[in-house]
This record gives structure tokens, sequence and C-alpha cells, in this order.
């Protein structure tokens, strides 16, 4: 491509050749030289017009500007939409805590008002910087794998200080007569009806007739029925073994099989079979072996928390139920 510029004033011309290669350089500079003047009257036209509110200019700058915090509050809400659901899960694991909390500590004997009273606090004020939103997801983050771990704490917690509960309701320290006076106490002694040195095998709690009897754990009822030594008589089994017996018994509410709970009325005193006037006799057996009753009870009243630990004394050789009877 051949180009020839004249000049008129001086009478001369001259002529440049393009080759293709020039001509495409020369295309892209021009080309390039047009964008940024353009970009340049465009910021100038668009700032200055912004700036001092032309009609046209102004109308374009709001709608950009709308947009922008158009899509900013879009991704802010899809965010806090995000952070919403966060927070709810937590509030809901929370709950769940705290739930178990006080199921954990009503089991434990610590009163839950009292966990719930915040510590003092204070302190000089420090300012900080403002948290960026990555770091309070990865906070959130840390916080729910918390919570999964205490619940999880508190659920085997719970689960042991309830099988522990059970063991204790299963363990007979429950007296069988509220308020009622020991008479005769468990070994051996001189039998009231014939004079002779006998074992008495449980403790007697003399009471008027009609007096409730207590179950002093709970259990089911294995025996129901009237003995010529023990008279109306209910025993009890509490599992593992361990079996508590009540007699002389004017009245007797529960029958075999039935569920009976800690603490529950079972019968009334009465003076039925082998007995010299209204009481209640009250026997604990281990594995068919006489215990002394009075160290579950003193166990129960004393140390709630602490495993009982019970001697047998085996009965003269024989029949139990038909050579000590002495009540």
């Amino acid at each position: 491509m051949q180009l020839i510029i004249t000049d008129a004033w001086l009478a001369k011309s001259r002529a440049i050749y393009l080759s293709g290669t020039r001509l495409v350089v020369a295309g892209m500079l021009f080309a390039l030289a047009l964008m940024l003047v353009s970009a340049g009257l465009y910021h100038w036209v668009f700032l200055k017009g912004a700036r001092e509110g032309w009609p046209v200019i102004g109308a374009l700058v709001k709608l950009v500007v709308k947009d922008e915090f158009d899509q900013r509050d879009r991704f802010l809400r899809e965010n806090l939409d995000a952070m919403a659901r966060r927070v709810g899960e937590m509030q809901a694991k929370l709950i769940q805590m705290e739930s178990l909390g006080e199921r954990v500590s009503g089991l434990a004997g610590v009163n839950p008002p009292d966990l719930k009273r915040l510590p003092g606090s204070g302190g000089a004020l420090v300012s900080v910087r403002t948290v960026t939103m990555k770091e309070l997801q990865d906070t959130l983050s840390d916080m729910d794998k918390l919570t999964d771990q205490r619940v999880d704490l508190l659920t085997v917690m719970e689960s042991r200080l309830f099988d522990e509960k059970i063991k204790k309701m299963l363990v007979p320290t429950q007296e069988p007569v509220a308020g009622g006076s020991l008479g005769s106490a468990f070994g051996w002694r001189i039998d009231p009806l014939n004079g002779r040195s006998a074992l008495h095998t449980g403790l007697d709690f003399p009471s008027e007739p009609g007096t409730a009897i207590l179950a002093a754990a709970g259990g089911v009822v294995v025996t129901q029925e009237y003995h010529t030594a023990y008279g109306n008589m209910v025993e009890v089994d509490h599992g593992n073994e361990l079996l508590t017996r009540y007699a002389h018994a004017s009245r007797v509410m529960v029958k075999k099989g039935d569920l009976v709970k800690r603490g529950q009325k079972i019968a009334e005193v009465g003076n039925t079979g082998r007995s010299t006037g209204p009481h209640l006799h009250f026997e604990v057996l281990v594995q068919g072996v006489f215990q002394d009753p009075q160290k579950f009870l003193t166990a129960g009243q004393q140390m709630p928390k602490t495993p009982v630990a019970v001697s047998a004394l085996r009965p003269p050789s024989g029949s139990a139920l038909q050579q000590v009877r002495a009540d």
C-alpha cells in the first residue's frame, strides 16, 4: 500500500509505502489510542456528570449504584439466611444441651438454677478489629463441633447416672414404716414365746394396727401368702438375688407379680402369725442369706451414694422357716 502526502505551501510531495504487516500494526495502534481516549473521556464525563448532577449522567449513576446495592443486598441476604440457619441449628443444640444438663444435674443431686447463675466478669474495654464473614463461619463451625461433643458427653453421663440411680432405687434403704421406732434388732436374742436363745432374722417395728407398710425398694412381688410363722407375708424381689420380706400384716394391698415402687404402700401392720403384738417384721436376704436390715437403712440415711457392704450371718443348721421364727 502506497500513501502520497503533498505539501501545498512547500510544493513538495512525499510517498509512504506500507506493507501488510505495517498496516496491521498501524491499525492496532490507532484502535488502542482511540480506546484510551474514549475511556478517558467517558471517565471524565461520567465523574463530572455524577458530581454536578447532569440529568442523563445522574440517572445512569443512580441505576449503576442501585444495581450494585441490589447485588450487595442479595449477597448479604443469602449470607444472612445461611447464618440464620446455622444459628437456628446452634439454638436447637443449646436447648438440647440445657435439657440434658438439667436432667444430669438432677440425677447428680445438683440444683439446676445454681448452674444458670452467671459468674461476675468485667475489665477494661479494648477495641478489636471487625470480624470477617469467614472468621464468623469458622467460629460457628468450631462451636458446632464443641456442642456435639458436649451433647455426647452429657448423654453418656446421663446414662451412667441413671443406671446408678436405678441401682440405688433397687437397694432396700427406705424405712418400711415411716417414723417407726425399732423394737427387736437383728441377731441372737431370747425368744419372747419359748424363752430360748434364737436368731432374730430381721427387724421389728412396733406400730399401731393399720399403719402403712412401705416397700423398702422397687421390685416385683414374688410371694403373697399366709405363713404359719410370718402370718400375712409379702416378699419383694429387687434383682441380683436381693429380696425383702414383710411379715405379720393385717391387710395386704399387692399380689404376686405386681411391680412396686420404692416407698409404695404394700400392706398394713397387724398381729398375724407367730407374734406377740402388732408390729412389722422386716427381713433382707441376699442369695437366700439373712442380712442385717439396719445396715441398709443406715446406709440410706447417711451415705446414699456409697455402696453398702453387708456381712452374711447364716442361721442355725436346718430349715430357717421352721427353726428361726423369734418375732
